[in-house]
């Protein structure tokens, strides 16, 4: 009977000492506030780190092109040198590169990106290389001008 009296209670203990004692869970709102914000950080400087060498590159006043896909993109340095994210091609090497990379074939979009102190001839010596090779969109990078 004595047993039956210690189990009427529901067979929970209660909890002594402090109230305001530690906790061993983590909170969870300053975890997925940290997360947001990582999430954003690299949301922003992702796209940042898929143009390869780094360009002074014309201004216009054209609208950004919206794409779903990350386009194949080739650049050309003041020097003339042209690179392919950041591995320097020669000119006849650029098809054959452009073979590996591109997923969808002479479909996939690609970039040309000229620094604004390149010999324009050059860019067009570029493009040409690469429409020639059978791609048919080709497209010039620009920044959009602020004012």
């Amino acid at each position: 009977m004595a047993m039956m009296a210690g189990a009427a209670g529901g067979g929970r203990r209660r909890r002594r000492g402090k109230r305001g004692g530690a906790i061993n869970e983590i909170n969870m709102t300053p975890f997925i506030d940290v997360m947001l914000v990582l999430l954003i950080i690299f949301m922003v400087a992702a796209p940042m780190m898929t143009a390869g060498v780094p360009l002074d590159l014309p201004q216009t006043k054209a609208a950004p092109l919206n794409s779903d896909a990350t386009p194949v993109t080739l650049s050309i340095k003041q020097t003339g040198q042209v690179f392919l994210g950041e591995s320097e091609l020669t000119d006849e090497a650029i098809v054959g590169k452009l073979a590996e990379v591109a997923k969808s074939g002479f479909d996939e979009r690609v970039f040309v990106r000229g620094d604004k102190r390149v010999d324009y001839g050059r860019v067009a010596q570029i493009m040409s290389i690469v429409t020639t090779a059978g791609y048919k969109r080709v497209a010039l990078v620009t920044e959009v001008d602020q004012n």
